[in-house]
C-alpha cells in the first residue's frame, strides 16, 4: 500500500482530494487563460507540489490551497514563455550565421530560466539593477541614472541580488 499523506479531515486521502478536485482545477485554471494543455499540465503540476508538500498534511480549505498553488505557477509560466519570447527576439535579429546551434539556444534558454529563478522576488528595480551590471556591463552611475535612485541604492540593489544568488546556489 502506497504512502499518502492524512488531512484535516481523517477521510479524505491524497487520491480523494485528487478525484474531488482535479476537474475543479482544470476549469479553474482555464478561466484564468490556460489552453487545455497548459490547465492539464498545471493542474498535475499542482497536486505533485501538494503530495510533496510538508504542509500537504493539514489542508483545511483544499480548493483554496490548491489555487494558491496553481496560481503560483501559472505565474511562473507566463514569465517563463516572457523570457523564452524576449529570447527568440533576439535571435531573430541575430544573422543567420551569428546565431547559436538549436543544443547551445536550449541551454541558454536552460540558464535564463536559472537566472530567473534565483531573481524571484526580488523587486523589479534589484533586479533591472542586476542584469544591467551583468549582462550590459552598465557602472553603478549609470544604473543609477537609469533608475531615478542614488549611486548607492544600486550598490544596496546590487548586494541583494548577489546575496539572493549565493543563498540560491548553495
Amino acid at each position: 500500500m502506497a504512502w499518502e499523506p492524512r488531512y484535516a479531515d481523517p477521510d479524505h486521502s491524497f487520491s480523494t482530494l485528487y478525484r474531488t478536485h482535479h476537474s475543479w482545477l482544470t476549469g479553474w485554471l482555464r478561466r484564468r487563460g490556460a489552453d487545455h494543455h497548459d490547465a492539464a499540465d498545471l493542474a498535475q503540476e499542482t497536486f505533485i507540489r501538494v503530495l510533496q508538500s510538508s504542509v500537504a498534511a493539514n489542508i483545511g480549505e483544499p480548493r483554496a490551497y490548491l489555487a494558491t498553488v496553481a496560481r503560483g505557477l501559472v505565474v511562473d509560466l507566463w514569465r517563463r514563455r516572457a523570457l523564452e519570447q524576449a529570447y527568440l527576439q533576439v535571435l531573430q535579429a541575430m544573422p543567420v550565421e551569428h546565431q547559436p546551434s538549436l543544443e547551445a539556444q536550449a541551454l541558454v534558454r536552460e540558464r535564463l530560466f536559472k537566472l530567473d529563478k534565483m531573481l524571484d522576488g526580488l523587486g523589479a528595480k534589484v533586479k533591472k539593477a542586476f542584469l544591467m551590471a551583468m549582462f550590459d556591463g552598465a557602472a553603478y552611475p549609470v544604473i543609477a541614472e537609469r533608475l531615478g535612485v542614488s549611486v548607492r541604492t544600486v550598490g544596496e540593489y546590487m548586494a541583494k541580488a548577489m546575496a539572493r544568488c549565493c543563498l540560491i546556489m548553495d
